[in-house]
């Protein structure tokens, strides 16, 4: 009978419990893992290291690193390298390079397959230009040239207009109605034709902005009021004009109603003055007054006459009366021409 040679063995588990020291050299197998580890006289079981390929120098069939050069006269895998020309020097390192040859695979780059994505040579633009055939979506992504960018932005009617809220400052043709949009504040804002300027009104809605009714530059007449809203009016020369004179009848002088009051006192009664201009801007005003002096007419203390004393007024007659002030209304100068005609 022949003889057989067994080397130590048991169970993972038996072997860690056990966790004995091999002699150097000696082999320990476990049984239900099929690994070896050889021991060196000294070191126990759990802390030896399993016995593999790599640890005699060999590269496994799993793949791996050689370590040094691989030279071969025949062929690997059935081919001939050297006929293949995928020699050392042929080959394309793994940090990049230039291919001198065209690159025909019927498997995958990266992960994709070339094919089924559609990025051949084939379907590719080349760097020279060329007509695209579908879409391309940039993202948020921008477009950049010293060129033109030539393009149709035309939608057939309005409702398909994109969302304004995502395009926001985008300009666009709609066919139905032959006017152009913009994308502004979440809403597509529509353009006036020039045709329409002198029969639609702009989005203030004034009729008066009409462009039949616009003041031309080179000047011409003004058939409404012009609110300047207390703005300056420089370098202006005046002509022919007038005041707007108002009739007092709560013995109150507001200085939004008009430049020029008349009153006719009846009764003892206390004038006011309101709304005056601002403080550094003058303002005046005229009082035309009837029978100012048949009664007591009190005058507001912002008054300063001359000699700090109020005029006396005529009984029965006209007086005319001037205020100016330039503080905002803190002090009015008053003036007086009695008893007119």
């Amino acid at each position: 009978m022949a003889s057989i040679i067994q080397i130590r063995r048991d169970t993972a588990s038996d072997w860690t419990s056990a966790n004995p020291t091999l002699a150097q050299g000696e082999l320990g197998l476990e049984t239900d893992t099929l690994k070896l580890k050889a021991g060196t006289g000294t070191t126990a079981w759990n802390s030896l290291g399993y016995y593999t390929l790599a640890t005699a120098g060999f590269l496994a069939t799993t793949g791996g690193a050689l370590t040094g050069a691989l030279t071969t006269n025949s062929t690997i895998d059935g081919r001939d390298v050297a006929a293949d020309g995928v020699l050392a020097t042929n080959a394309m390192p793994k940090a990049g390079g230039a291919f001198t040859g065209a690159v025909t695979t019927n498997s995958t780059i990266d992960g994709r397959d070339v094919a089924a994505d559609g990025v051949l040579a084939t379907n590719a633009l080349p760097k020279a230009g060329g007509t695209m055939s579908g879409a391309i979506d940039m993202g948020s992504n921008n477009i950049t040239t010293t060129g033109k960018i030539l393009y149709s932005n035309m939608y057939a009617q309005t409702s398909d207009l994109p969302s304004a809220s995502t395009y926001h400052g985008m300009f666009a043709h709609v066919h139905a109605t032959g006017k152009g949009y913009f994308a502004h504040g979440g809403a597509w804002i529509e353009l006036a034709n020039q045709t329409s300027l002198a029969t639609t009104t702009t989005t203030a809605g004034n009729a008066n902005t009409l462009a039949t009714a616009a003041l031309p530059k080179a000047g011409g007449t003004v058939t409404g009021l012009v609110n300047m809203s207390d703005q300056i009016l420089q370098r202006t020369v005046l002509k022919d004009y007038g005041e707007t004179k108002v009739a007092m009848s709560a013995h109150a002088v507001d200085l939004e109603l008009g430049n020029v009051f008349t009153y006719t006192l009846s009764g003892g009664q206390t004038v006011t003055f309101t709304n005056p201009p601002a403080s550094g801007t003058a303002g005046s005003f005229t009082m035309i007054v009837t029978n100012g002096g048949s009664a007591t007419l009190t005058w507001p203390t912002s008054v300063d006459w001359p000699a700090a004393t109020a005029p006396a007024l005529t009984a029965s007659g006209v007086d005319l009366l001037f205020f100016t002030t330039c503080d905002g209304g803190t002090i009015w100068y008053g003036t007086a021409v009695l008893a007119m005609g």
